[in-house]
């Protein structure tokens, strides 16, 4: 048995960013993913070599024209047979044609029907544009990132694409596929990256609600890179390595591998008056040495340390190669799936696909005769890149 959600069959709306991701995640885990494409999508012959977009991995890609009356009507036929289904138009979008909740649960009274948008379904926000700086802007996550002095600086789109999005939704859908175990009952997954960007700081409310999270000063906090032993440093060669010594028993471990144990100001840990002068003399410290001498001290030991690694280091660092936490599929080196499972090991089954690559595969997989899908092919319902 391949991934826990092996069984579970699952249609994704082509989109961009965190539904892509979602559906990655969904069939990392063991479910068959289906991704529709836009009709117009196919170019003609699917090339020999995958697609370069890491996101469509694990799933076959089918072309449907959503705007055709038969490419509706086969999609909801798909939709009878399916656990679930994503998407990630703008509110009202699926709805305008003809396959939106009411539909696809009229047809199949169990199917999740998740959702993925920036603002949510409802609010003032919710039929504007955006993407996910805007998102974590108003979430009120990204006004606390960045160095003092200095404006916000986006985290990439890893905090509301992926983290508040996709991550968020792939959760959304299997919560709702346990419960639609039990009850026999589909229901609408609302997955909003302010949503979800929102609940990723929720400790930080609560660093605040007890006083020790200034929102108005950044880099004056504990975990915001205000600390001296909590922030990256530059080498001598122009690396980087990072400290994360937080608890007493590893900042001791910190003064003793950098010889300051003995050090009166150091021993002065948690008085934030004292982080600047601490931080300045820790930079000088670690602009003597090389990244690779520091992690030769430093490495393998309690002082919450690591050397910050671009993709290709970090592929080849000794922990990722012996955990496999990167994989070549199709020649292409990529982040493994996660997390692990003792007995339903997930893998990727496929390299990413191009559009309606599979569709005439899919078709007929789910149950649709080779009569009619000739007939959807002829009439542009569905396209087949051959």
């Amino acid at each position: 048995m391949a991934g826990p959600l092996s069984g579970h069959r699952i249609i994704e709306i082509a989109g961009i960013g965190p539904g892509p991701f979602a559906a990655m995640l969904l069939a990392d885990l063991g479910a068959e993913v289906i991704r529709v494409e836009r009709a117009g999508a196919v170019r003609g012959p699917a090339p020999d070599q995958p697609h370069g977009d890491l996101l469509l991995r694990g799933r076959q890609n089918i072309a449907i024209d959503l705007k055709h009356p038969d490419g509706v009507a086969t999609l909801l036929d798909l939709v009878e047979q399916a656990d679930a289904l994503i998407e990630g138009f703008r509110p009202g979008v699926m709805e305008r044609l003809g396959i939106g909740p009411a539909e696809c649960l009229q047809r199949n009274p169990r199917l999740v029907f998740g959702r993925m948008t920036g603002w949510g379904q409802t609010g003032p926000y919710s039929q504007a544009a955006g993407h996910d700086i805007n998102y974590i802007s108003l979430a009120g996550a990204l006004a606390h990132f960045g160095r003092k002095g200095e404006g916000p600086t986006p985290p990439l789109n890893m905090v509301g694409d992926f983290g508040g999005g996709g991550m968020f939704l792939a959760l959304g859908v299997v919560a709702a596929l346990l419960e639609a175990s039990k009850s026999g009952n589909g229901q609408v997954v609302d997955t909003a990256m302010v949503d979800g960007s929102a609940v990723l700081m929720t400790m930080f409310w609560a660093f605040k609600n007890m006083g020790a999270f200034d929102e108005n000063n950044r880099v004056t906090n504990l975990l915001d890179t205000g600390a001296h032993f909590y922030d990256v440093y530059r080498c001598i060669d122009g690396e980087y390595i990072s400290l994360g010594s937080i608890e007493p028993q590893f900042y001791a471990e910190l003064l003793r591998l950098t010889g300051l144990g003995d050090d009166e100001q150091f021993a002065k840990q948690m008085d934030p008056t004292e982080w600047g002068p601490l931080k300045e003399r820790l930079t000088e410290l670690f602009a003597t040495k090389r990244r690779d001498e520091w992690c030769a001290i430093m490495e393998h030991t309690d002082v919450c340390f690591a050397p910050v690694l671009t993709m290709s280091e970090a592929a080849e660092h000794p922990h990722n190669v012996e955990r496999q936490t990167f994989v070549e599929i199709g020649g292409v080196t990529q982040p493994a799936p996660a997390p692990r499972f003792s007995r339903t090991e997930n893998e990727i089954v496929s390299a990413p696909a191009w559009p309606g690559q599979h569709t005439r595969d899919v078709l007929g997989g789910w149950g649709i005769d080779e009569s009619r899908i000739d007939a959807l092919l002829e009439s542009g319902a569905v396209r087949h890149a051959d």
